[in-house]
């Protein structure tokens, strides 16, 4: 066997890496683009958090831990997508592959580690774990441990088993088996986990909105209207039985805020509508599982598919496998960077708001939604309270 058959089996041997150059071209200028596209949305969520104190919570500090590592997974993959297309094959340089590979598997990971972190970080805080919650975010830097550690394992591990190959636009594990059963099997653990917790956050979040709405109704049965008003003098009102409502915004928080039938008020009745804003809280708590089984469904697909058959995908499902796991940059900052928080700190930026207008109102999933009912002693009547931040 010559040295160019020889050279060609190398090639084949990993079955993600593209046949023929025009492909490799192909494939790195796509990369590219998508890399870009990364840095971009991960620079945008470190940008937000640089220049906005509102964007500074307990969350937003494990996201920009997040966006980080998205930043420099990104950097990683458009310097190997570069070097290629500049004529400089990250294949025929082992030491530059190996230290690519190494940052690849580094970073890969590591955004699993992340999305976990928040998930369970979230659920504490919203499901009311007191203890549990207090604990770590006073310990916000055993938490930005953890990941960084676990990766630097993984990655560490991957050079002395397996090694890093060049399969087209950058070097990671050259066997589909060893990438399934390190990378790609831990992985989908972390979606299922995650999508247990969100769906658990999800039912606490749409029973405050369904208790909310019951309060709607029959706030509607004592004729008390649905917006702010001001009631007659409170004569009028001692002894009759009364129901109010109270929104209050301070420092991310919404809490509202029920007085049963006999309470006496301070003269204004307070009536607001957060139960949308709950109900699109509750459906956020879905978007992140959802969307992040989406990002790797391609990409496990073919592993799988090229790990039983050992024949190579066709390119252009190929180089969608591999474009969906560079995208997470951008994908992870619509879904954790894109929300009420960032967006109104950006448009309040831009745009001059009237001194006389309200400050606007936002909910930051940070701390806990409560639900619970007080009894009053003073009257027969009940008390119940939701808070959201």
């Amino acid at each position: 066997m010559d040295t160019s058959d020889v050279s060609q089996f190398a090639r084949r041997a990993v079955l993600s890496a593209p046949a023929s150059p025009q492909q490799i071209q192909i494939l790195n200028q796509v990369i590219l683009a998508v890399s870009a596209l990364s840095i971009t949305g991960a620079g945008w969520i470190i940008l937000s958090f640089c220049l906005f104190k509102e964007v500074r919570t307990f969350r937003h500090q494990l996201i920009l831990g997040l966006a980080i590592s998205d930043f420099f997974m990104a950097v990683n993959f458009l310097s190997s997508c570069a070097a290629n297309l500049s004529g400089y094959s990250i294949g025929k340089h082992q030491a530059f592959c190996s230290f690519n590979g190494f940052l690849t598997q580094f970073f890969v990971v590591q955004t699993d580690y992340w999305v976990i972190t928040i998930a369970i970080c979230t659920f504490l805080i919203l499901a009311n774990y007191k203890h549990q919650a207090s604990w770590i975010q006073e310990h916000r830097i055993l938490l930005w441990c953890i990941p960084w550690c676990l990766s630097i394992l993984w990655a560490a591990l991957g050079v002395g088993l397996d090694g890093y190959s060049n399969i087209g636009a950058w070097c990671w594990f050259g066997s589909d088996k060893t990438r399934l059963l390190v990378n790609f099997v831990p992985r989908w653990v972390i979606i299922i986990a995650m999508l247990g917790l969100y769906v658990r956050l999800y039912r606490i979040i749409y029973r405050a909105h369904e208790q909310f709405i019951s309060f709607q109704d029959e706030s509607s049965s004592h004729g008390i209207p649905g917006i702010s008003s001001e009631t007659g003098s409170s004569t009028r009102r001692i002894g009759r039985p009364s129901t109010s409502m109270h929104i209050t915004s301070k420092d991310g928080t919404i809490e509202v805020e029920r007085h049963g039938t006999g309470a006496v008020t301070n003269g204004q009745t307070h009536l607001g509508r957060p139960s949308t804003v709950l109900k699109k809280l509750a459906k956020q708590m879905m978007y992140y599982p959802l969307a992040y089984m989406v990002i790797w469904t391609i990409p496990t697909t073919i592993r799988i598919y090229q790990s039983v058959t050992g024949v190579p995908a066709p390119f252009g499902i190929a180089t969608v496998d591999k474009a969906c796991i560079v995208v997470q940059g951008f994908a992870d900052a619509i879904i954790y960077g894109l929300n009420e928080s960032s967006k109104s700190v950006w448009r309040n930026k831009f745009r001059k708001t009237s001194p006389t207008a309200p400050a606007p109102m936002h909910v930051n999933v940070e701390h806990e939604i409560r639900v619970e009912r007080l009894s009053v002693i003073q009257t027969d009547s009940g008390r119940s309270s939701v808070h959201i931040v």
